[in-house]
């Protein structure tokens, strides 16, 4: 049976569709309009809170380098070898004098949790509005998490190497590796 509709009724409905297009699309639009930022360029500077819940702001490590790295999800597979990895060779980070700074969407309660459960020392940086993964260039299509990509940033607060969608496993050795060659050839 075919019931009439009137203009309104047509318009409304349009106008929910519409709407509904741009609920589902907003996120995939945002997450496109990202850059990462440039080698060369400075750090974009931010401030978040850590596990702790205190403020942790990036221009506070100037005079150190910074590992600034992007991951999805605290206690996930991936999530969790990249971080125990980090935490495996931190030592070698602080000889360096290299700090570890990961941040990703979840709250600073889950990453209390992470860090507890796995015994991470290091900082992680709840980002849960996305405006800093955002800021990176690092919002997953998705528009929920981070995509996985880390910022190598010099003493002065340089971006001097990019790596995108890390491999895990094996990221911690050679950002090691990387920074090496780097305060190699930096200029004292």
């Amino acid at each position: 049976m075919n019931i009439p509709q009137t203009a309104a009724a047509r318009t409304a409905r349009y106008l929910l569709f519409a709407l509904a297009v741009l609920i589902v699309a907003y996120p995939l639009l945002h997450a496109a309009d990202q850059q990462l930022p440039t080698i060369g360029s400075a750090a974009p500077n931010f401030t978040l809170n850590s596990q702790e819940g205190t403020p942790v702001t990036l221009g506070d490590y100037h005079g150190k380098w910074v590992v600034l790295y992007f991951y999805p999800k605290d206690m996930t597979t991936g999530c969790t070898i990249e971080a125990h990895n980090f935490q495996r060779d931190l030592a070698q980070y602080e000889q360096m004098h290299a700090v570890i700074l990961g941040v990703s969407a979840d709250t600073v309660d889950s990453h209390k949790e992470f860090c507890t459960k796995d015994s991470l020392s290091f900082k992680l940086l709840a980002d849960p509005n996305h405006g800093v993964i955002s800021l990176y260039g690092s919002l997953a299509p998705s528009g929920t998490v981070a995509l996985r990509n880390t910022f190598l940033i010099d003493p002065h607060g340089a971006i001097v190497k990019t790596y995108e969608k890390v491999n895990p496993t094996t990221h911690s050795e050679q950002l090691l590796a990387d920074l090496a060659d780097l305060q190699k050839s930096a200029p004292k």
